[in-house]
Order: structure tokens, then C-alpha cells, then sequence
């Protein structure tokens, strides 16, 4: 049962934050991890809302699990990932965030109990307020282990029997999964947030990925995303916004009354 226990009260946050108590005591600064599977991920699916909490003078951590190294049959993996670190650095350096590269490898991500230990020292080390990551389903598999991954973490990072290099962290208060064309299976749009405002600073960091441009797959990612970002902006009365499922058991409100 205790296992259901953290990740039931972090899929709640939406809701309960929605409350003006809790809104009272919300921090100051937020300290907010975004983790992709690979360079790019983060910055593409959830960069928008990412510079908007910048700019609200959030702190923002990217971790890559890998560079994405395999991504471009022009090149070898080395040369790429040496490119993609170079980029990556370049659009953190962008978007106002720290950036650290995670030990794995391009389409090699283990789903296992060292990776979990990993990822949950690095949110130790982090101490953030919300984590953002893939949905739970997706078109690569390194997408879906590291969204497994994540979510178990961050139950580990805040138990005192687990050891790592830093000491438990049981700040975090929100677990989101971002929206990706490639984990588009079972996500349903939960949580809004507002980014009007931010697309242009957004647009110009992440167009330091040459893979952005269509260069590797051809597929229009900065003409998606924008759309993307238009789309659930209308849907949510807003100039632009981005959208996050949750776990499906926290989707519920309790009332003491009909409003």
C-alpha cells in the first residue's frame, strides 16, 4: 500500500493546488526537473512552460537520458552525440536552465533497479518541487522506460531505507507526463498551463537542435509543437498553452457539498 501513497497524493497536486489555502502556501521559487529520454525530448514537449517558470524566476533543471546519439544515419553515434551535447548545452544555456547528461546509452535505456537509483539521486541532488517526463506509452522504448523510471524514483528518492549519494528528498509535488507525438497512446490532457507569451523565446532556443529543423527525420517538429501549443491554448482560453496527463487515479475531486 505504501508504494500507492506518494504517487496518489503527487497526482492530486493539480486539483488540491487549485484551492486558494493551497495556493497560499505554494514556495516562492519552484525548482522544477524536466527528464527526457533523449536531448531534445524535454525542450520540445514541455520547453514552453519551461521558459515560462524561467522568467517567473523558477529554477529549471533538463536531464537527458541519453544524448540521442543514434538519431542521425549520416553521422556515427560519437560524432552525433558530440553534436547533440554541444546543442543540448546551447538550448539549456536558452532557455535559462541547468542541464545534466545522464550514463546511458541511445535506444539502450535499462529499465531496471540501478537506472531508478540513479534517476532518484539526481532528484535528490535536485531537490525539485515538480518533475515532468514522458507518458507512460510510447512509440520508443526508450520514451517508455524512462517514464517508468521516473515515476518510480521519485517514491525512491524520498525513502530514508534507500541510499544514494545524497540524502532523501521528499519535496516533490507534482509528477507530470508531457505531451509527445510519439507517446501519444492512452494521454489525455489533464493540466493546462498557460505559456502565452513565451513562444518566440521558446522557437529560438530549441532551433539550436539541427534535428529540429528536419534535418535527421524530416518530420516538422518546431511546426508541430508551435500548432500544438496553439491548439491547447484555444482550448484553454489562452494565447498558447501546454498540456500534461497525470496518473489516471488522481484524477478525482472531493466535496463536502454540491458547489
Amino acid at each position: 500500500m505504501r508504494t500507492r501513497t506518494l504517487p496518489l497524493i503527487l497526482a492530486l497536486v493539480p486539483t488540491l493546488a487549485t484551492h486558494p489555502a493551497a495556493a497560499q502556501q505554494q514556495p516562492a521559487r519552484r525548482t522544477i526537473l524536466a527528464i527526457g529520454a533523449h536531448a531534445g525530448d524535454a525542450e520540445l514537449t514541455s520547453g514552453l512552460v519551461l521558459v515560462k517558470q524561467h522568467e517567473r524566476g523558477d529554477r529549471i533543471v533538463i536531464l537527458h537520458m541519453t544524448l540521442g546519439e543514434g538519431g542521425n544515419p549520416a553521422l556515427s553515434p560519437e560524432a552525433y552525440g558530440a553534436q547533440k551535447r554541444r546543442e543540448a548545452e546551447a538550448v539549456a544555456a536558452a532557455l535559462g536552465a541547468e542541464v545534466i547528461f545522464g550514463p546511458f546509452k541511445d535506444g539502450e535505456i535499462p529499465n531496471d533497479a540501478a537506472a531508478r537509483r540513479y534517476v532518484a539521486d539526481v532528484i535528490r541532488q535536485v531537490q525539485p518541487t515538480t518533475v515532468i517526463t514522458h507518458w507512460k506509452h510510447g512509440l520508443h522504448k526508450d520514451h517508455a522506460a524512462t517514464s517508468a523510471i521516473v515515476t518510480d524514483a521519485v517514491l525512491l528518492a524520498s525513502l530514508e531505507g534507500v541510499r544514494t549519494g545524497h540524502a532523501p528528498w521528499r519535496g516533490v509535488r507534482a509528477l507530470w507526463y508531457a505531451e509527445n507525438w510519439e507517446d501519444a497512446d492512452g494521454f489525455e490532457p489533464y493540466v493546462y498551463v498557460d505559456v502565452t507569451g513565451a513562444l518566440a523565446r521558446w522557437r529560438e532556443a530549441v532551433s539550436r537542435y539541427a534535428f529540429v529543423h528536419g534535418g535527421t527525420s524530416g518530420f516538422r517538429y518546431l511546426d508541430y509543437y508551435t500548432a500544438l501549443a496553439t491548439v491547447r491554448g484555444a482550448l484553454a482560453h489562452k494565447g498558447q498553452a501546454e498540456a500534461f496527463d497525470i496518473e489516471p487515479f488522481g484524477k478525482r475531486r472531493v466535496l463536502d457539498a454540491v458547489p
